[in-house]
């Protein structure tokens, strides 16, 4: 059994699950979801899942329900088939970027500075994000499903905050990676900050918010949060590190263009072509109009699902292969 199936130490609300009890309950998501195209099914590890139960307390009908919308979402959005090139632009100032460095246990650390905003669309900034995202899980260890952010407020004022755009990241955070959250650290964020956190608060799940922690230069106490958690020698000095090297997009662009080629082998794990029909994500189609449990948008908070909503085991996938230009679609019933 692999350590991502074990309980949470850091997630003090799980319950407590055996792993007996885990493993029967990632058997039975598998059948309420039945078979999938190649990507989806590699999406679908015992991992992956596990990451859905701890989100929805490993309430199966709760975690299968907020599955089933990720792969719709996937299917539609395509996040792994997002490349450099497009996204290049949002990145030119490192409002976004992934550290050359872990932290001391091993997680990908994702480093984001809200003062460094250059662009103005909330579909060209979010989809930026999704690239970081999808780069910062190719490049987590086997073991890790969990990643650290450091959020730099150096710079920062109010004329970088979007509601719209919190509330959008809010949700494909929540709703499409769950559990992905280890630690985001919050950097010399400014007093005024603090009004606009209540603010936020509301859009974060208890379990998210609590891994958020309040981090300042001048402060003793937290600054051993810093030294806990990373080698210092390899933290940037922007963060209390001793790394001056700073943010240069070139050399950036070039470890994301070397990631991009990493890509497609992540989505197959490196197996040759299975036997069974090729599906081409690019035309999944993945509407539920015919599953009344998944009418309307999965609200991100596990309070807003009824313990009333129900998945039939009997539901499943079907994929069927349009006979005019070869494409598929991916019915749920």
């Amino acid at each position: 059994m692999s350590a991502a199936l074990k309980k949470s130490s850091s997630n003090g609300s799980d319950k407590s699950v055996t792993t007996e009890e885990q493993q029967a309950k990632i058997s039975e998501i598998r059948k309420l979801i039945g078979p999938l195209p190649e990507k989806l099914a590699i999406y679908c590890s015992d991992a992956a899942i596990t990451r859905y139960l701890k989100a929805r307390n490993w309430n199966v009908k709760k975690a299968t329900k907020m599955l089933k919308e990720t792969l719709k979402w996937r299917a539609e959005y395509k996040p792994e088939e997002i490349r450099w090139e497009e996204v290049a632009h949002e990145a030119e100032t490192g409002k976004i970027y992934r550290s050359n460095y872990i932290d001391k246990h091993g997680r990908t650390v994702l480093v984001m500075r809200p003062s460094c905003q250059n662009t103005k669309s909330t579909k060209g900034q979010i989809r930026y994000l999704v690239y970081c995202m999808e780069n910062a899980i190719l490049n987590l260890p086997p073991d890790k499903e969990q990643m650290v952010w450091l959020i730099d407020f150096n710079g920062y004022n109010l004329s970088h905050t979007s509601v719209k755009v919190t509330r959008e990241t809010a949700h494909i955070l929540q709703d499409h990676y769950p559990e992905r959250l280890g630690m985001a650290i919050l950097y010399n964020p400014p007093k005024f900050f603090e009004p606009f956190w209540k603010v936020v608060k509301p859009f974060l799940e208890p379990k998210t918010e609590n891994k958020v922690k309040f981090v300042y230069s001048d402060d003793p106490n937290s600054k051993k949060i810093m030294e806990e958690l990373f080698d210092m020698e390899k933290l940037e000095s922007a963060f209390g590190g001793n790394d001056d090297s700073g943010f240069n997009i070139s050399k950036y662009a070039e470890r994301m263009r070397e990631d991009d080629k990493r890509m497609p082998a992540f989505w197959t794990r490196g197996n040759p072509q299975s036997a069974e029909p090729h599906v081409d994500l690019n035309s999944l189609d993945l509407n539920s109009d015919s599953d009344a449990s998944d009418n309307g948008k999965v609200d991100s908070s596990p309070s807003h699902v009824s313990d009333s909503e129900t998945l039939s085991p009997s539901e499943s996938v079907i994929v069927t292969k349009g006979s005019d230009n070869g494409s598929t679609e991916v019915h749920w019933i």
